[in-house]
């Protein structure tokens, strides 16, 4: 006989959770449908960021040149100190040689003062103090002791000296590494982006690259601009002569550079020494804050913290090596933010 009971109802509790499980389900579809894709950035986006990474890059560099700078300055300390403290030694033990030799020639004769003895085993400052006052010594002892008490201050002073500055080129060495690490970042970060884009895209931006360095490449009109110095155009017309070199953090020349690598280089070429960092540059010479007054081999800056340096070149334009990427070019003064121009 076939059963006539009721098939088991599904409970409130358990319709209530999955409807909501499904409203949910649908909710969700609508989003994922509806949701615009992540876009890629374009070419021009992602030339912003490019120039902007290597534009911080360069504030690392120059920080990086500074500490290099600094680095070879004390090397060349400390190995002076060092040169110093070996022949202060060599003073030093020819003295002590000749009050030995004096007090063999006693003790050959039998006529050693024990206030020589005393020179012989122990501290020379205790010794002079109690020989002296006894009227034991000759007067030709005492001056020999007295330079050897000098001497011996003098190398006790300078083997401190080289311990700091020591200690201060491990520091430097550290700041010289992080800074070359901060540089090579930014510009892994920018080669990543660039390499983001489409083969058609990198074409495009060569080509771009390309017209810039054609455009400024060639020989500016100076205008009615007025020449520096002879060395200030001598200066600048060694910088001419690296048109097209490569742009390479941390390179001053020959064959390639960074901002105030080409100018320190150009200016050596005059004969005239200038600091290596652009923010050292600043300070080489006097100050001319109107462009107006500016003259065909000054130095011009740029950015707050003056992070890049070139040469005016006339006619509202800079001679410089501007950034990775790029080679040493006539721009004009206007695409930098212009802080003032300095003659050396």
């Amino acid at each position: 006989m076939a059963s006539h009971r009721r098939p088991k109802q599904p409970s409130r509790a358990r319709v209530t959770v999955l409807t909501t499980a499904a409203a949910a389900a649908v909710a969700f579809s609508a989003q994922a449908a509806n949701a615009a894709p992540s876009e890629k950035p374009t070419k021009d986006e992602v030339k912003a960021k490019v120039d902007k990474l290597y534009e911080q890059a360069e504030q690392a560099t120059e920080k990086y040149n500074g500490a290099k700078e600094k680095q070879e300055k004390l090397q060349k300390e400390i190995s002076t100190i060092q040169d110093n403290v070996a022949r202060g030694q060599e003073e030093l033990n020819e003295l002590r040689d000749s009050i030995g030799l004096a007090a063999a020639a006693q003790y050959r004769t039998g006529t050693i003062d024990s206030s020589l003895q005393l020179f012989l085993s122990s501290n020379p400052d205790d010794y002079l103090d109690k020989a002296s006052t006894a009227d034991q010594l000759s007067a030709q002892q005492v001056e020999a002791l007295k330079k050897i008490q000098e001497k011996q201050r003098e190398l006790a002073q300078e083997r401190s000296e080289a311990s700091e500055k020591l200690k201060d080129l491990a520091a430097t060495r550290t700041e010289l590494g992080k800074k070359k690490q901060e540089v090579q970042g930014k510009l892994a970060e920018a080669q990543k982006l660039l390499n983001s884009l489409t083969a058609a895209e990198k074409a495009a931006l060569a080509a771009e690259q390309q017209r810039a360095d054609r455009s400024s490449s060639s020989r500016v009109d100076l205008g009615d601009a007025p020449a520096g110095s002879s060395r200030a155009m001598a200066a600048f017309q060694a910088a001419q002569s690296k048109i097209g070199s490569p742009y390479v953090y941390g390179a001053s020349g020959p064959s390639s550079f960074d901002c105030s690598g080409l100018t320190s280089w150009a200016y050596a070429q005059a004969g005239v020494s200038i600091p290596r960092t652009s923010q050292a540059q600043a300070n080489a010479g006097t100050r001319i804050f109107s462009q107006s007054d500016l003259r065909v081999g000054d130095l011009v800056l740029f950015y707050g913290d003056l992070h890049h340096v070139g040469f005016y070149a006339g006619n509202g334009q800079v001679l410089h090596a501007p950034r990775t990427g790029t080679t040493v070019r006539y721009e004009s003064i206007n695409n930098m933010p212009f802080q003032f121009g300095v003659r050396i």
